[in-house]
């Protein structure tokens, strides 16, 4: 099924959607509705715009809009994540939500960030962090969800580059509680350093942003380098990277594998990757 196929709705049809502001650059329609297609499920994900100050109204709709669940992205996974009761054991200890499943005309709070990433790291990059160094850049969400998959996978250090130190102190505090050494650092200050795993939970290098990251560790056929910006799929980091001798990624494997698992997590059926992946390609393609 192609980005633009036709998507046929009825009236037994499960919904579900993605919630954010703005969600018209979102690759997930055409990822999650090739998906469903590909495993014959009567489901459709559409996508829902809300501002800000309309998430608490937006999420109480969902039920009796009769939806199934949701994604939930910028700039609402931490509102999300206090408005809803019931939260997995990553969503609570992340304070976000990237997914909603409707569980008895209640609203589950899930985040799949986490595992996604290390299935990522795993099936798509073949690195396993166990013992390994590695360098964040960020201090988010999506970096604390980075830093969380990394302590747990048994990372031996973690260096947090972060302009600011008050935004860094809970992933800190989440990976030290892990019994992960971290050392925080300025962007600006990682040249000297000596690490297997570069990973840029950062804007900067987006089509929206000027910036470059400052400095780069010492890079090399034995670095991977990973990048969670999946547009442009090229960044200005990953040619640095590939230019060192590093092995660089985008992120576009980290979201086919977060979506797979709120695929998973709302229908119970195995998601179709390779399908998923060719619709995020086709959806890239035609931009």
């Amino acid at each position: 099924m192609s980005a633009s196929a036709e998507v046929r709705v009825g009236g037994g049809t499960h919904v579900v959607g993605i919630i954010g502001w703005p969600v018209s650059h979102s690759l997930s329609p055409a990822i999650h509705n090739a998906a469903f297609a590909a495993a014959s499920l009567d489901w459709t994900y559409i996508p829902l715009p809300v501002r800000p100050e309309g998430l608490r109204s937006a999420l109480i709709g969902l039920v009796p809009l009769g939806f199934a669940g949701a994604n939930v992205t910028m700039p609402h996974k931490t509102e999300a994540a206090e408005l809803i009761q019931r939260l997995s054991e990553d969503a609570s200890l992340l304070r976000a939500v990237n997914t909603i499943a409707v569980r008895g005309g209640e609203l589950e709070g899930h985040n799949t960030d986490v595992a996604g990433f290390d299935r990522f790291l795993r099936r798509d990059a073949g690195f396993d962090p166990a013992g390994r160094a590695a360098l964040l850049y960020g201090a988010g969400g999506a970096a604390r969800a980075c830093a969380l998959a990394l302590a747990r996978a048994g990372l031996a250090r973690l260096t947090v580059a972060a302009r600011d130190e008050a935004r860094a102190a809970p992933l800190v505090k989440m990976v030290e509680a892990l019994g992960v050494p971290v050392a925080l650092v300025r962007p600006g200050e990682t040249s000297d350093l000596a690490t297997d795993l570069v990973v840029n939970a950062t804007p900067i290098g987006g089509p929206d942003a000027e910036q470059v990251l400052p400095s780069l560790p010492h890079l090399g056929p034995d670095v991977l380098v990973i990048d969670l910006l999946y547009d442009p799929p090229s960044t200005d980091l990953q040619r640095r990277a590939r230019e060192a001798g590093a092995t660089a990624f985008g992120g576009l494997g980290h979201l086919l594998e977060q979506a797979a698992l709120s695929f998973e997590l709302w229908t119970g059926t195995p998601a179709p990757l390779e399908v998923m992946s060719a619709a995020a390609l086709a959806a890239m393609a035609e931009r």
